[in-house]
């Protein structure tokens, strides 16, 4: 469904590109020539682009709105992930020629910490 209407709002956007080029503006711009009556004419065509145009741009805000909520639906918005993963291991030295860190405690006769994860909560 949302490929699909990603597909409609992207033609409804070329559509609505082309349909303003062709819009006379002060310059001239593109324009529409054609009989001097009926529908092709100036005024008509005119009036024809207008009408496409307030069409086109109405559609297109309701597709973006449509396509806002199938995209909060399929992402389910409502669950947070909040854990992190700690299997990861630890990075390489910066400087590979340089001393070797390693997680070991210094020999001074302090013990390991419990736990060495730095994010752990501390154990009360």
């Amino acid at each position: 469904m949302f490929l699909f209407l990603t597909v409609v709002q992207a033609i409804v956007a070329a559509a609505l590109v082309g349909v303003i080029l062709m819009q006379r503006s002060e310059g001239g711009g593109l324009g529409v020539g054609g009989s001097p009556s009926g529908m092709l004419s100036a005024r008509g065509a005119a009036d024809f682009l207008t009408r496409s145009t307030k069409w086109l741009a109405i559609l297109f805000v309701v597709l973006s709105i449509g396509l806002a909520a199938v995209a909060v639906e399929t992402t389910g918005g409502d669950a947070i992930e909040s854990t992190l993963d700690r299997t990861v291991a630890p990075a390489a030295p910066a400087d590979p020629l340089g001393p070797a860190t390693t997680n070991q405690p210094a020999a001074t006769g302090q013990e390991a910490p419990a736990n060495p994860d730095p994010l752990a909560t501390p154990a009360e």
